[in-house]
This record gives structure tokens, sequence and C-alpha cells, in this order.
């Protein structure tokens, strides 16, 4: 059997993103029970896939997560945010996809939520799916709408703790600061009251201009964009995904994914006109019983003193995500024969070392 060859993170290359500790793999997994699978598609002129983020093993729909979402720029197709806004709950895992694929991917999360539902016994009448995407119609043929229900069902199926990163899944046919983008992964654990907590965070990225890519405070852009010869506008969109075991009210959790946009930012990208940065949290800590159980419960949450260390895991962890998706993905050719080239393409390892490694 042909070996694969394992994906480089930005760390390869010595870049070190902040002064946080990691988490043991340095993705939104490292948060208990988080899990994420992949399918790409990648047959005639599609380019391109889903990925779905599963907060924890058992039914959501019967026990929610609390949850928070932000828009930062507006410029996206994402699906079910208005709920989340208003009750602060989420009650299904979390798929990302192009944008002409939310409908059909919000329609098989749906069949996949009254087909558990009915096995156990659950009565479902509505339900909120939630759906989040990037344009990737430069190397995917996205007029095809290539995603079906059993590509979303077996990447339900492929949901594991350590998952590649790069043009996989969702990423396929993304692209960043204009090199190939995709899917990003990191985490930052930190301390209250003598207990370790985690934040980890996961990138569909497709967003930047080419000059303004930043490194550890270092433009590297404008250096890329003459090799390139790349005139690429801060266009595009991200989408965010934050998980955390910290006990939070959705109040608070929204201040924390928040500061996703702080990560996103020392990366370079100034959320431009045609933009979609749009941030999705959820915490495994507090779940949410059914209505039917009683007229209250109980929640336990942080002192919002106590959020400090939260609000840097944030930023850090997404800022190394995004760089993630940069290092991890190969070069694609897309339908119309455009090649999008990878970091690693580029320069050898040598060179990617000396541009890219510096005090961060």
């Amino acid at each position: 059997m042909e070996e694969v060859k394992r994906r480089k993170r930005i760390r390869d290359y010595g870049v070190n993103i902040g002064h946080m500790k990691t988490g043991p793999r340095n993705k939104i997994s490292d948060v208990a029970g988080v899990k994420v699978g992949h399918k790409t598609v990648e047959e005639g002129g599609a380019r391109t896939g889903v990925t779905v983020i599963l907060p924890c093993e058992d039914n959501m729909f019967v026990r929610k997560l609390v949850a928070a979402a932000f828009i930062h720029n507006g410029f996206g197709k994402t699906q079910g945010i208005p709920q989340i806004e208003e009750l602060g709950s989420l009650e299904t895992p979390i798929a990302l996809t192009n944008t002409l694929n939310v409908g059909k991917v919000h329609d098989a999360l749906v069949s996949y939520l009254l087909e558990r539902c009915e096995r156990e016994g659950v009565p479902l009448r509505s339900v909120n799916p939630v759906v989040g995407e990037c344009n990737d119609a430069s190397l995917n043929d996205i007029a095809k709408r290539a995603v079906t229900e059993r590509d979303v069902r077996e990447a339900i199926a492929a949901a594991c703790e350590d998952f590649e990163e790069g043009d996989v899944g969702a990423g396929k046919g993304t692209i960043c600061f204009g090199l190939k983008g995709g899917i990003g992964s990191a985490s930052r654990e930190l301390m209250v009251d003598e207990k370790t907590y985690t934040v980890g965070v996961l990138v569909q990225s497709n967003f930047g201009s080419t000059r303004n890519l930043t490194i550890c405070g270092k433009n590297i852009g404008e250096q890329l964009a003459k090799r390139i010869e790349e005139k690429k506008l801060d266009e595009g969109s991200i989408m965010m995904v934050l998980a955390t075991d910290l006990p939070l009210s959705d109040r608070q959790l929204k201040r924390v994914i928040r500061r996703c946009g702080v990560g996103l930012s020392r990366c370079g990208s100034f959320m431009g006109h045609g933009s979609g940065d749009i941030m999705l949290g959820f915490s495994t800590a507090n779940r949410l019983e059914s209505e039917k159980t009683g007229g209250t419960q109980t929640l336990t949450i942080l002192k919002e003193t106590k959020l400090e260390a939260a609000f840097v895991a944030a930023a850090e962890a997404t800022e190394e995500a995004i760089l993630n998706s940069l290092a991890a993905a190969h070069t694609v050719q897309g339908y119309s024969g455009r090649v999008q080239y990878a970091l690693e393409d580029l320069y050898s390892e040598e060179e990617l070392r000396h541009l890219l490694v510096h005090p961060c």
C-alpha cells in the first residue's frame, strides 16, 4: 500500500504562533467529544466537498449546546444563524460546503436528524441545521452543485479526532491570500481555578489579498504577490468555528468568538467589501435540556474577569488555523485549467523556512 505523505503544518517550518500552550493535537478536536469529518468531491469539474463538525456523540437535538454567532462582514449565505442568535443554542452538527450547495447540505442534515430521532423515539417537528459556506467557483464548477446527501453522510461517518487539513472536504476548492487555502485548525489550553480548559478553532479559508499576507507580524505578501503576479483584492469568505469546554453563557461565548477576528486581522485581512467573515461557537460544558423536563434549569458560567485568557486563546488559535490551512494545502488544478499553487510548491523548504522563521 502506498504511504500517504503527511501534510505539513505551519509549525513544521519553525513558526510558533503566540505564547499559549496548544492541545495535544493542536486541533479543534482537542475539545473532548468534538470530531471532524470530510468528504472531498473531485470528479468531472468538481473541486469541492463537505466538512462536518460533530460537537458530541449523543443527540444534540435532545440536549442542545450553548452556542453563539457573530457576523463581522455579511457577504455570506450561512444558514441557521437567526435561531442561534435568538435562543443561544445549537441542536445539529455544523456543516461547511460551497455557496450553491448550502441548501442540499441543509436538506441532508434534516434527513440525518429525522432518522436519528426516529430511531431514538424522539419527536421532531422542526430543526435548525447550521450550514456555512465559501464560494469556490474559481476552481470548482460550482453550478453543478456536486455535493450530495450521500457525501454529507459519508463525512459524518468519517468524523474523527485526527482529521486532515488543507485542500480536503469543504476546503478542496478554496483560495486564501492568492494561494491554495482550505481547512485549518488549532487549539489552546488555559487554566481557570487550577482546572485546564481548551479552546479550539477550525476554519474554511477563502479570503484575502496576497500582498497583505502577514505571518507573526511580518508581511510576506508583497514578495509573494510579485512572485505569483497576483493582484487579488481582499475579498472572499472565511468560516471560523470555535469549540470550547469552558462553562459559558451564550452572551459570554459571543464575546469569545468575536476575538477570532483578531487572529484573522493578524494574518492580514481587512474584511473587505466582498468578504463573508462568519464566526460560530459552541460550548460542550452546559447542555440545555428539553423544554418538557421542567420550567427552569441551572447553568454554570465563568465570571467575566476569567474570560481574558479565552480571548487570547481564540485569537491565537484562529491565526494558527488559517496558517495551517495554507501550510497543509496541496496545489490544485481547477475545472477550467486554472492552477492554484500551494505555499509549499512556490518555495523550497529551505526558502520557506528563511522566509517564515522569525520571532513571533
